[in-house]
């Protein structure tokens, strides 16, 4: 590990001290908690690997890193970001996200998986544990940004009640945008 990806020694009690005001869901197989530094080495495949040509990739190791932490930034900076997923052994199995990226015109819930997670529902129960959370700060006005080329991302936000809107206004060709109606009015 390069001296870049490590926290310093002497930040441990701020590091603890952030890591402490943001929530820690947990579901039935899963734990989604703040990302640490030493996740990068999990995920950086994600953003550096053909993993990531549905959304601009693949990434050169400096854009993947400014890219997960510009996901991360988003708790102090807005007060939702980025959460690693783990099972509960501790494993990395990813990243679900409320973020608000450049550009954007609406909060997104979002998912990246490692390889080696996919197909074993992680991404869905992710989505869903966090979904109360994208509510309770957007009410319905978030959406998943999902590249019409990936179905299995498409699958997963219509499974949770997602609707098919608008293109991405800055790549109306390729990205659609999913739209997370009220609760009550799907069938959440």
């Amino acid at each position: 590990m390069t001296s870049w990806t490590k926290a310093p020694a002497n930040g441990a009690n701020q590091i603890a001290a952030l890591q402490a005001t943001v929530p820690v869901i947990e579901t039935a197989r899963l734990v989604l908690r703040l990302p640490r530094i030493s996740d990068w080495a999990v995920l950086e495949p994600i953003w550096t690997s053909d993993r990531s040509v549905h959304f601009g990739g693949p990434f050169t190791p400096e854009d993947a890193w400014l890219d997960f932490n510009q996901l991360v930034a988003g708790w102090v900076l807005r007060g939702h970001g980025a959460l690693t997923i783990t099972t509960h052994d501790g494993i990395v199995q990813g990243m679900v996200l409320l973020g608000h990226e450049f550009g954007d015109p609406d909060p997104e819930l979002g998912w990246l998986l490692t390889e080696g997670a996919e197909g074993n529902g992680f991404a869905s129960e992710a989505a869903s544990a966090l979904l109360p959370l994208c509510r309770r700060i957007y009410g319905s006005d978030f959406v998943s940004y999902i590249a019409e080329a990936n179905t299995g991302s498409i699958r997963i936000a219509e499974r949770l009640g997602a609707v098919k809107g608008a293109p991405h206004p800055r790549d109306v060709e390729n990205v659609i945008a999913f739209r997370y109606p009220k609760k009550g009015d799907s069938n959440d």
